[in-house]
């Protein structure tokens, strides 16, 4: 179980670099970006992305769980941004991927401006278990507004000593 300090000290850090920054790691060994289209097949590479990122870090445990909570913000991030005007070629939804020892820090950013809202989960319907999805295979979740318009929604995993 992740103590409070830690994920305390791990936003902080977080919110302190800017998710602008976050969204352009760059060529850091603790770090991985993946610009995306918001289209369904994003989904899948996203999730390839994850899983070879957290595989390259030693990290394979983390693996499934992470893959599942970035399909459902990956999703989501699809979902909004076709309500957006897209030009062709343009990656508007972009996959962070940083290790903050001992945690892992997933972001998915997007244009859209609406905040992500938990609903109580509808086990029969196919839409509207996605956050409760987030909610439950991370340590902790949330989102924030970027400079110059959009979100990032980003999902913090403890990776263990």
């Amino acid at each position: 179980m992740l103590e409070p300090v830690s994920a305390a000290q791990c936003l902080e850090l977080t919110r302190r670099m800017g998710f602008r920054s976050l969204m352009r790691s760059g060529n850091r060994h603790d770090a991985t970006s993946c610009p995306l289209r918001p289209q369904a097949d994003s989904v899948k590479t996203a999730r390839d992305v994850t899983r070879t990122t957290l595989r390259g870090w030693g990290l394979p445990e983390i693996g499934d769980d992470a893959a599942l909570v970035v399909s459902e913000l990956v999703t989501n991030a699809v979902r909004y941004t076709r309500h957006s005007i897209v030009r062709a070629g343009e990656h508007p939804i972009t996959l962070t991927l940083l290790r903050l020892a001992p945690h892992v820090l997933l972001a998915v950013s997007d244009p859209s401006d609406e905040a992500p809202v938990a609903k109580e989960p509808d086990f029969v319907s196919e839409h509207g278990r996605g956050l409760y999805i987030v909610d439950t295979y991370s340590t902790c979740w949330g989102w924030d507004p970027l400079d110059g318009g959009g979100k990032a929604v980003w999902a913090i995993f403890d990776a263990g000593a």
